[in-house]
């Protein structure tokens, strides 16, 4: 009883938000390991948080709340609080963002399944997908090939990276995903192939747009 109301005991006023998890961690004769097994976190997030390098989302705020029986007033001053719920929201806004920029990303098949391709026969012109395409040279084709499946891939990596909140590598993947789709837009083009380059264009233009309204970070 007395380790669970030592986290009350601390004078905490006057400290920030980092400063005072820090005490009441320390309060408890936890380490960060600990501390974070019993919030359901990472370690690593309880190391952001106590160097002040962010603050929890609202919801583990209150897991710390009630895991050291304290108000969330008593955790966070009134701007820090609105500060939390800020960086909250442009995490829920990147999410959703780098979401579409992969569902994007894997939207390229259609450049593999729709009729974007002009093929000769005689003296008329069809429309053919890429799977029955076969007016490039095979060096040609089979570069447009791994473009497009490149494309997938990184729509797919991005999804994954989404789903299970990993933060490592993700500008790195939408940085090379705009640049595949700018090379595949440009080849396409070189290849004088209209449609499928209006297509891939328009994937470019979305991807872009979406890319643009993820908030910016500092770190």
């Amino acid at each position: 009883m007395d380790g669970e109301k030592a986290a009350e005991r601390i004078e905490v006023k006057g400290l920030e938000f980092h400063e005072k998890l820090q005490a009441f961690r320390k309060s408890r004769g936890l380490t960060q390991e600990e501390l974070a097994q019993s919030l359901y976190v990472s370690r690593t997030a309880i190391s952001k948080w106590e160097s002040g390098k962010g603050y929890p989302s609202i919801d583990s705020l209150k897991a710390i709340s009630k895991f050291f029986a304290v108000s969330i007033d008593d955790l966070l001053s009134s701007e820090e609080l609105m500060t939390a719920a800020k960086a909250e929201n442009d995490s829920n806004i990147r999410t959703i963002c780098d979401t579409l920029v992969g569902a994007v990303d894997l939207m390229s098949i259609m450049l593999w399944i729709l009729p974007l391709y002009p093929e000769s026969a005689g003296d008329t012109v069809t429309a053919a997908n890429l799977f029955s395409f076969r007016a490039l040279a095979p060096s040609l084709y089979g570069i447009l090939w791994i473009l497009l499946i490149v494309l997938c891939v990184f729509g797919t990596v991005k999804l994954i990276c989404n789903r299970l909140r990993i933060e490592k590598g993700r500008n790195f993947i939408t940085q090379a995903s705009v640049l595949c789709s700018v090379v595949t837009v440009v080849f396409l083009i070189f290849l004088r192939i209209p449609y499928a380059s209006a297509m891939a264009f328009l994937l470019l233009a979305i991807k872009t747009v979406l890319i643009f309204k993820i908030p910016r970070t500092d770190k």
